[in-house]
């Protein structure tokens, strides 16, 4: 088992070990910035998830409040394995790819099937 390193934040290392070079634990990837949490929708695509997350915005013209969602695509690495229905916190890191530039760090709640 590679050493543990820390990635700046305060979570558990996963117990499984992964060769992934984009891992935040076991690879190379470095963490910064942001962090959101949210709800996997999908995980069509290879080591991908995307994520969504509601939020209110307040319309000062007619005093009342609108929901939205914001979706986000993240890097899911095999060691933390996320899947849909699960509540995970995602942090920024450098650009994987063209849309990928967070990765999930932790899975808050797993989704009892």
């Amino acid at each position: 088992m590679k050493k543990q390193k820390s990635i700046g934040f305060d979570v558990k290392f996963p117990k499984e070990t992964c060769s992934d070079s984009h891992c935040p634990f076991h690879g190379e990837l470095g963490t910064r910035g942001r962090t959101f949490t949210g709800t996997v929708t999908s995980k069509d695509l290879h080591k991908t998830a995307r994520i969504e997350w509601n939020y209110k915005i307040l319309i000062p013209k007619y005093e009342r409040y609108v929901k939205k969602t914001s979706f986000l695509n993240v890097h899911n690495s095999p060691c933390i394995d996320a899947k849909v229905g699960d509540k995970v916190m995602v942090a920024e890191c450098r650009p994987i790819s063209k849309t990928k530039k967070f990765v999930i760090i932790k899975i808050i709640n797993k989704l009892e099937k």
